[in-house]
Protein backbone atom coordinates (compact mmCIF):
# COMPACT_ATOMS: atom_id res chain seq x y z
CA UNK A 1 0.00 0.00 0.00
CA UNK A 2 1.67 3.61 -1.07
CA UNK A 3 1.38 6.34 0.92
CA UNK A 4 0.68 10.05 -0.30
CA UNK A 5 2.37 12.54 1.18
CA UNK A 6 -0.01 14.47 2.68
CA UNK A 7 0.28 18.25 1.40
CA UNK A 8 0.16 21.31 3.31
CA UNK A 9 -3.27 23.52 2.48
CA UNK A 10 -1.99 26.18 0.36
CA UNK A 11 -3.03 29.02 2.98
CA UNK A 12 -0.48 27.33 5.20
CA UNK A 13 2.66 27.54 2.63
CA UNK A 14 5.11 29.49 3.10
CA UNK A 15 4.84 32.52 2.05
CA UNK A 16 1.09 33.42 3.47
CA UNK A 17 0.92 34.89 6.87
CA UNK A 18 -2.06 32.95 8.63
CA UNK A 19 -2.20 31.45 12.11
CA UNK A 20 -4.17 28.49 12.97
CA UNK A 21 -7.25 29.04 15.36
CA UNK A 22 -7.17 25.82 17.48
CA UNK A 23 -6.52 22.26 16.30
CA UNK A 24 -8.41 21.09 13.52
CA UNK A 25 -9.66 25.28 12.91
CA UNK A 26 -9.33 26.86 9.81
CA UNK A 27 -6.56 28.79 9.16
CA UNK A 28 -7.09 32.77 10.15
CA UNK A 29 -5.63 35.11 7.63
CA UNK A 30 -3.87 38.03 9.68
CA UNK A 31 -5.09 41.53 8.48
CA UNK A 32 -2.15 42.67 6.46
CA UNK A 33 -1.36 39.15 4.79
CA UNK A 34 -1.91 40.01 1.58
CA UNK A 35 0.47 43.14 1.61
CA UNK A 36 -0.02 47.07 0.39
CA UNK A 37 -2.99 46.57 -0.95
CA UNK A 38 -5.26 45.43 2.19
CA UNK A 39 -3.34 48.21 3.94
CA UNK A 40 -4.43 51.16 1.33
CA UNK A 41 -8.23 49.85 1.95
CA UNK A 42 -8.25 49.66 5.41
CA UNK A 43 -6.50 52.99 6.22
CA UNK A 44 -8.86 55.06 3.43
CA UNK A 45 -11.65 52.79 4.89
CA UNK A 46 -11.19 54.20 8.41
CA UNK A 47 -10.21 57.60 7.25
CA UNK A 48 -13.22 57.69 5.33
CA UNK A 49 -15.29 56.72 8.23
CA UNK A 50 -13.66 59.45 10.79
CA UNK A 51 -14.46 62.36 8.38
CA UNK A 52 -17.80 62.06 8.24
CA UNK A 53 -18.75 61.34 11.83
CA UNK A 54 -19.60 64.85 13.35
CA UNK A 55 -16.63 66.25 15.57
CA UNK A 56 -14.92 69.15 16.76
CA UNK A 57 -12.94 69.99 14.37
CA UNK A 58 -15.88 69.66 11.59
CA UNK A 59 -18.05 71.65 13.24
CA UNK A 60 -15.16 74.23 13.93
CA UNK A 61 -14.81 74.13 9.52
CA UNK A 62 -18.04 74.44 9.20
CA UNK A 63 -18.17 77.53 11.05
CA UNK A 64 -14.97 79.23 9.71
CA UNK A 65 -16.48 78.18 5.76
CA UNK A 66 -19.45 80.06 6.95
CA UNK A 67 -17.24 83.02 8.54
CA UNK A 68 -14.63 83.40 5.92
CA UNK A 69 -15.51 81.12 3.00
CA UNK A 70 -14.22 78.17 2.02
CA UNK A 71 -11.36 79.48 -0.09
CA UNK A 72 -10.22 80.65 3.22
CA UNK A 73 -10.75 77.89 5.19
CA UNK A 74 -9.51 74.97 2.70
CA UNK A 75 -5.85 75.38 4.20
CA UNK A 76 -7.65 74.50 7.41
CA UNK A 77 -7.91 70.91 6.17
CA UNK A 78 -4.14 69.72 6.49
CA UNK A 79 -4.37 70.60 10.26
CA UNK A 80 -4.43 66.55 10.91
CA UNK A 81 -0.90 66.20 8.96
CA UNK A 82 0.34 68.44 11.76
CA UNK A 83 -1.81 67.77 14.46
CA UNK A 84 -0.73 64.46 14.51
CA UNK A 85 2.28 64.58 14.25
CA UNK A 86 2.67 64.24 18.10
CA UNK A 87 -0.11 62.35 18.89
CA UNK A 88 1.11 59.71 16.63
CA UNK A 89 4.01 59.75 18.64
CA UNK A 90 2.50 59.97 21.86
CA UNK A 91 0.55 57.08 21.69
CA UNK A 92 3.13 54.84 20.12
CA UNK A 93 5.38 55.43 23.09
CA UNK A 94 2.73 54.66 25.61
CA UNK A 95 0.44 52.52 23.40
CA UNK A 96 -2.94 52.29 25.81
CA UNK A 97 -0.83 53.18 28.92
CA UNK A 98 -2.10 56.91 29.34
CA UNK A 99 -3.51 57.31 33.19
CA UNK A 100 -7.06 58.08 33.00
CA UNK A 101 -6.34 61.42 34.70
CA UNK A 102 -4.63 62.87 31.52
CA UNK A 103 -7.14 61.51 29.24
CA UNK A 104 -9.96 63.21 31.38
CA UNK A 105 -7.91 66.51 32.10
CA UNK A 106 -6.94 66.60 27.80
CA UNK A 107 -10.71 66.20 27.18
CA UNK A 108 -12.09 68.88 29.90
CA UNK A 109 -9.30 71.04 28.03
CA UNK A 110 -11.19 70.39 24.69
CA UNK A 111 -14.88 70.87 26.25
CA UNK A 112 -13.28 74.50 27.35
CA UNK A 113 -11.63 74.93 24.01
CA UNK A 114 -15.01 74.45 21.85
CA UNK A 115 -17.18 76.52 24.17
CA UNK A 116 -14.84 79.59 23.16
CA UNK A 117 -15.22 78.98 19.91
CA UNK A 118 -19.29 78.72 20.13
CA UNK A 119 -18.99 81.79 22.30
CA UNK A 120 -16.83 83.28 19.16
CA UNK A 121 -19.25 82.18 16.46
CA UNK A 122 -22.52 83.58 18.28
CA UNK A 123 -21.02 86.53 19.08
CA UNK A 124 -20.47 87.36 15.09
CA UNK A 125 -24.56 86.78 15.32
CA UNK A 126 -24.83 89.68 18.02
CA UNK A 127 -21.95 92.41 16.12
CA UNK A 128 -21.55 91.02 12.71
CA UNK A 129 -18.34 92.57 11.20
CA UNK A 130 -18.61 95.59 8.63
CA UNK A 131 -16.51 93.84 5.94
CA UNK A 132 -16.88 90.44 6.61
CA UNK A 133 -13.98 88.93 3.93
CA UNK A 134 -11.84 91.72 5.46
CA UNK A 135 -12.07 90.80 8.70
CA UNK A 136 -12.26 87.03 8.90
CA UNK A 137 -9.23 85.12 9.96
CA UNK A 138 -6.21 84.62 7.49
CA UNK A 139 -6.38 81.53 6.11
CA UNK A 140 -2.81 80.72 8.03
CA UNK A 141 -4.51 81.96 11.29
CA UNK A 142 -7.70 79.30 10.75
CA UNK A 143 -5.08 76.94 9.70
CA UNK A 144 -3.39 76.93 13.44
CA UNK A 145 -6.88 77.49 14.93
CA UNK A 146 -7.87 74.16 13.07
CA UNK A 147 -4.63 72.21 14.82
CA UNK A 148 -5.36 73.51 18.43
CA UNK A 149 -8.59 72.00 17.89
CA UNK A 150 -7.51 68.77 16.62
CA UNK A 151 -4.72 68.52 19.37
CA UNK A 152 -7.59 69.27 22.20
CA UNK A 153 -9.61 66.67 20.48
CA UNK A 154 -9.60 63.01 21.91
CA UNK A 155 -10.80 61.24 19.04
CA UNK A 156 -7.13 61.25 17.20
CA UNK A 157 -5.79 59.93 20.29
CA UNK A 158 -8.40 57.16 20.91
CA UNK A 159 -8.32 56.60 17.14
CA UNK A 160 -4.48 56.11 17.08
CA UNK A 161 -4.28 54.17 20.39
CA UNK A 162 -6.77 51.46 19.13
CA UNK A 163 -7.34 51.18 15.66
CA UNK A 164 -4.23 53.19 13.88
CA UNK A 165 -1.49 52.22 16.23
CA UNK A 166 -2.12 48.78 16.77
CA UNK A 167 -2.29 48.36 12.60
CA UNK A 168 0.59 50.26 11.93
CA UNK A 169 3.07 48.11 14.34
CA UNK A 170 1.25 44.69 13.23
CA UNK A 171 2.31 45.92 9.50
CA UNK A 172 5.30 47.18 9.82
CA UNK A 173 6.13 43.79 11.05
CA UNK A 174 4.99 42.08 8.17
CA UNK A 175 6.23 44.41 5.89
CA UNK A 176 7.58 48.21 6.51
CA UNK A 177 5.84 49.21 3.11
CA UNK A 178 2.21 48.41 4.28
CA UNK A 179 2.28 50.11 7.36
CA UNK A 180 3.51 53.21 5.50
CA UNK A 181 0.87 52.58 3.03
CA UNK A 182 -1.52 52.52 5.93
CA UNK A 183 -0.71 55.61 7.21
CA UNK A 184 -0.21 57.15 3.64
CA UNK A 185 -3.59 55.82 2.93
CA UNK A 186 -5.83 57.36 5.48
CA UNK A 187 -4.39 60.78 5.93
CA UNK A 188 -4.74 61.14 2.03
CA UNK A 189 -8.08 60.13 2.35
CA UNK A 190 -9.45 62.53 5.56
CA UNK A 191 -7.81 65.22 3.96
CA UNK A 192 -9.68 65.01 0.69
CA UNK A 193 -12.92 64.21 2.67
CA UNK A 194 -12.41 67.12 4.90
CA UNK A 195 -11.65 68.88 1.41
CA UNK A 196 -14.62 68.07 0.00
CA UNK A 197 -16.69 69.17 3.33
CA UNK A 198 -15.38 72.61 3.21
CA UNK A 199 -16.04 73.03 -0.58
CA UNK A 200 -19.56 71.60 -0.45
CA UNK A 201 -20.57 73.67 2.46
CA UNK A 202 -18.81 76.75 1.03
CA UNK A 203 -21.42 76.86 -1.29
CA UNK A 204 -23.52 78.62 1.51
CA UNK A 205 -21.38 81.69 1.38
CA UNK A 206 -22.98 83.15 -1.64
CA UNK A 207 -26.17 82.29 -0.33
CA UNK A 208 -28.31 85.49 1.47
CA UNK A 209 -27.10 87.17 4.44
CA UNK A 210 -30.04 85.38 6.31
CA UNK A 211 -28.76 81.69 5.18
CA UNK A 212 -25.26 82.73 6.41
CA UNK A 213 -26.01 83.93 10.01
CA UNK A 214 -28.31 80.60 10.31
CA UNK A 215 -25.42 78.60 9.14
CA UNK A 216 -23.44 80.49 11.37
CA UNK A 217 -26.12 79.75 14.42
CA UNK A 218 -26.04 76.09 13.37
CA UNK A 219 -22.12 75.77 13.46
CA UNK A 220 -21.87 77.60 16.70
CA UNK A 221 -24.15 75.26 18.32
CA UNK A 222 -22.65 72.60 17.16
CA UNK A 223 -19.31 73.62 18.89
CA UNK A 224 -21.59 74.03 22.29
CA UNK A 225 -22.87 71.04 22.49
CA UNK A 226 -19.73 69.09 21.60
CA UNK A 227 -17.87 71.60 24.48
CA UNK A 228 -20.54 71.14 26.89
CA UNK A 229 -20.83 67.07 26.55
CA UNK A 230 -17.01 67.04 26.79
CA UNK A 231 -16.94 68.75 29.99
CA UNK A 232 -19.99 67.21 31.07
CA UNK A 233 -18.01 63.68 30.80
CA UNK A 234 -14.41 64.61 31.67
CA UNK A 235 -14.86 67.15 35.09
CA UNK A 236 -17.27 64.91 37.52
CA UNK A 237 -14.36 62.22 36.48
CA UNK A 238 -11.29 64.48 37.08
CA UNK A 239 -12.80 65.34 40.74
CA UNK A 240 -13.83 61.33 41.36
CA UNK A 241 -9.31 60.84 40.41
Amino acid sequence: MRWRRRQRPRCCRRGNDVRAVGRGGPPRVTAYGSGVIESIVFGSGFAFAAAIQPGPLQAFLLARVAAAGWKRTLPAVLAPLLSDIPIAALVLLVLGRLPGAAQQGLRAAGGVLLVYLAWAAFRQLRFPPEAPAASAPSAPRTFFQAVLVNVLNPNPYLGWALVLGPASVAAWHHDPASAVALVVAFYGTIVATLAAFVVLFGTARFLSERARRGLIAVAAAALAVLGAYQLAVSVPRLLTL
